[in-house]
């Protein structure tokens, strides 16, 4: 696997819209390249010759590829423009030009899977959930979510009105798109000494600093970690490993199959923190990489996760960049948790299940108990 697919490799296909998304080189040179038969290009060089509404070779192309990703079945596959992709690059850094929500596809279309607090669409009441029926003179009904990472992004200061169905009733908002810097992880001091950390994406250097997190003042944390991923919809793979890492004295994280080829495992550096007691929120909207950190502590007892069943989104992803600057991003295989349970089309099953009709606080409070429950286990000698 080259460097560059190592640093894009991707948990999840959920991407930022507004400028972004989370993961080459896979395949190359789809469309252009000699065929067996020839049959591509003939076909494009006919079309471009002939057909009685003149189109140009780059939309032969672009359609030639999609027609192939189509083929494959997959929901998850994607062609991305060269602006797209870029943008694409862009978010996984954590910065992007937008309106502040991740998007996802879902059963009835594209859907928000989280908003950025404090972003145009968050100001605006956005909310994670809402289907995206149009955006601008665009009818979202059938639209991928590469369509509309597209349409929601654009230069800073312009408007973009964005659709959307919330409970069967048709909500439209006009944004002002802004440059959005992400702060992916969030940390509080709550009472009785408990350190609370909200990862809200999985972008560039979040591990990092979830590290830092645990290097403060161990009082800090003398009560326990409350590691939040409700709502995370994923990101980069290796930022997962990174903070399973924090938690974990090496071992396994997290594997995924390769078709005609050994698994590949993925496993957390040493020296992690294997003490403090440590709890993981999770929700419907916990998804892919996100998953894959909230499966590893739970099946290396070493976290309880509390909460609701997470999305599912267990395949993998890795997108290739061809020779215009586009891309293509296709599924390769799936993950495994270290005690090879499935995460696709099944999520994970907290430890604690807390219904998520009664609310995030009644989850966050059922957290701490049993935190509190953790530390009071404690020999005596372990306890600050």
């Amino acid at each position: 696997m080259s460097p560059l697919a190592r640093r894009a490799l991707s948990a999840a296909t959920i991407l930022v819209v507004v400028g972004a998304a989370y993961g080459a080189g896979v395949v190359t040179g789809v469309v252009g390249s000699q065929t067996s038969d020839g049959v591509i290009d003939a076909a494009a060089a006919r079309i471009e010759s002939s057909a009685a509404r003149p189109i140009a070779r780059d939309e032969l192309e672009r359609a030639a590829v999609e027609g192939m990703l189509k083929a494959l079945g997959d929901r998850w596959s994607a062609y991305y423009e060269p602006s797209q992709f870029a943008s694409f690059q862009d978010a996984l850094q954590g910065r992007y030009s937008g309106v502040g929500l991740w998007v996802r596809a879902g059963g009835k279309g594209v859907v928000v899977a989280s908003v950025q607090p404090d972003s145009p669409a968050g100001v605006a009441g956005l909310q994670p959930g809402d289907v995206i029926v149009s955006v601008d003179d665009w009818t979202g009904a059938g639209g991928s979510v590469g369509e509309v990472v597209q349409r929601l992004r654009g230069a800073d200061g312009s408007q973009v009105v964005v659709t959307v169905q919330r409970d069967h009733v048709i909500h439209t908002y006009t944004l002002t798109r802004s440059v959005v810097t992400t702060n992916d992880v969030v940390v509080d001091r709550l009472a009785g000494g408990v350190m609370r950390i909200e990862i809200r994406s999985f972008t560039r250097g979040v591990g990092r600093d979830v590290q830092h997190a645990l290097q403060q003042d161990p009082t800090a944390y003398a009560g326990g970690v409350v590691l939040d991923l409700r709502g995370n919809p994923g990101g980069l793979l290796d930022e997962a490993v990174d903070v399973a890492s924090v938690f974990l004295d090496g071992g396994p994280v997290v594997s995924y199959e390769q078709r005609d080829a050994p698994d590949v495992v993925l496993r957390a550096v040493g020296g992690g923190n294997t003490t403090t007691p440590l709890v993981v929120l999770v929700d419907g909207g916990t998804a892919s990489a996100a998953e894959v950190v909230a499966a590893a502590l739970q099946d290396r007892s070493r976290a309880v996760v509390v909460g609701s069943l997470t999305y599912g989104k267990g395949s993998v992803q890795a997108p290739t960049e061809l020779p215009d600057g586009s891309a293509i991003e296709i599924t390769i295989g799936r993950y495994l948790t270290p005690t090879g349970r499935v995460i696709d089309g099944k999520g994970v099953e907290p430890d604690v299940l807390v219904d998520p009709a009664s609310g995030p606080q009644v989850a966050e409070q059922r957290a701490l108990e049993v935190l509190r429950g953790l530390t009071a286990a404690l020999p005596a000698e372990s306890q600050g």
